[in-house]
């Protein structure tokens, strides 16, 4: 983790002194406007926070404790992992991207499922939301953050069976890795379709299927435009918090490329 850099001491003492100034300035101008006073000039500085800027040792000193508890946290093992896993591995699907998928539904769907008694069929994320691999080896929840730095949380859209077929669709056309769970997706060697099944069974155009997806997904990032519209239920779960518990849940990752994303030879 990168640490941020702290203004010193007397870069806060001459703010601080400025905006006295000015509080005082406007006091006085506000007490005495029958006399004209006017206040004529503002004066200030600017320090920029950058490389160049010098650390405070009293300040240092003081964060110190709390770094090291940090650290701690941050650096103890909570799973491991049996091969190293990246996102650019393969192509059109990867072990580190099902492992993000499966985290989602098995982390997602109890909690979905309490509050809606419903259960999720589909699992789709983005490819560029994974930020970092996963090195074969420890696992520790500084993992966690590198692969997943940002707040995005668990949605459930409801898609007709018209908006899934878009987002079928979506995906054959990018022939990018996303994430995917319950999807399967099979193409001939000139990129028609052989297969598509969720859940094991052929699309049902008049069925509403649930999508577990992110916040940002479903406001339309990626151009994944399909999801306007869909009811959505919020679950308060972020992407991170879920491969957090996960990984302190499950002693040994085990992820493969399968074919749930392929073109048949």
């Amino acid at each position: 983790m990168k640490k941020n850099k702290l203004v010193n001491s007397k870069v806060l003492f001459n703010y601080s002194a400025f905006a006295k100034a000015v509080l005082l300035s406007t006091i006085f101008l506000v007490s005495c406007s029958q006399k004209g006073y006017q206040l004529n000039k503002v004066s200030g500085n600017q320090t920029a926070v950058d490389s160049n800027l010098k650390s405070t040792e009293e300040i240092e000193a003081f964060i110190a404790p709390f770094k090291k508890s940090l650290d701690g946290q941050m650096n103890e093992q909570i799973s491991y992992n049996t091969t190293s896993m990246h996102k650019n591995d393969y192509k059109l699907n990867t072990p580190i991207g099902n492992m993000m998928a499966a985290i989602v539904r098995t982390q997602g769907e109890p909690v979905y499922n309490s509050r809606t008694g419903k259960n999720i069929d589909i699992v789709l994320l983005n490819h560029g939301g994974i930020r970092a691999g996963l090195n074969a080896g420890p696992v520790t929840m500084r993992n966690a953050y590198e692969i997943m730095p940002f707040d995005n949380e668990i949605v459930v859209a409801e898609l007709s069976g018209k908006q899934v077929n878009e987002m079928i669709n979506y995906l054959i056309e990018r022939k990018s890795a996303h994430p995917i769970d319950g999807l399967q997706i099979l193409l001939n060697t000139d990129d028609s379709i052989h297969t598509v099944l969720i859940n094991k069974k052929p699309l049902d155009i008049n069925k509403i299927y649930t999508v577990a997806t992110n916040d940002y997904l479903y406001s339309g990032g990626d151009n994944m435009s399909f999801f306007k519209g869909a009811p959505i239920t919020k679950i308060d779960y972020k992407i991170r918090n879920a491969v957090i518990d996960y990984f302190k849940k499950v002693d040994t990752l085990k992820f493969e490329r399968d074919n749930r994303f392929d073109i048949l030879k």
